[in-house]
């Protein structure tokens, strides 16, 4: 190739990637915060369903007597499952448009 032609070359390649567009991860730093507070939020729920281990495993006629692991830790895991987490990734904190 000749000088001229590696010119050309370099110019054709500035020029392509200046009107290239540009790709943006759409995730920001609160939206990992959210997600962090959802995973968060599904641990507790693990932790309040374990609750419901005891000394006794094998209970006669299969009843459970603690609200925390029968009641509370299935909300608590929908609610980090189904609402902190989705929302954690499909919320936009940020409106700008990056140019």
């Amino acid at each position: 190739m000749t000088a001229k032609q590696v010119i050309k070359a370099k110019e054709k390649a500035k020029i392509a990637t200046k009107n290239a567009p540009k790709w943006h991860f759409p995730l920001e730093k609160k939206n990992f915060y959210v997600i962090g507070i959802g995973i968060g939020v599904i641990i507790l729920g693990y932790l309040l369903m374990a609750t419901g281990i005891g000394n006794q495993p094998a209970i006669p006629h299969g009843r459970w007597d603690n609200i925390w692991s029968v009641n509370i830790a299935p909300i608590v895991l929908v609610i980090g499952y189904c609402i902190i987490i989705p929302y954690g990734i499909f919320k936009r904190f940020n409106t700008t448009t990056h140019e």
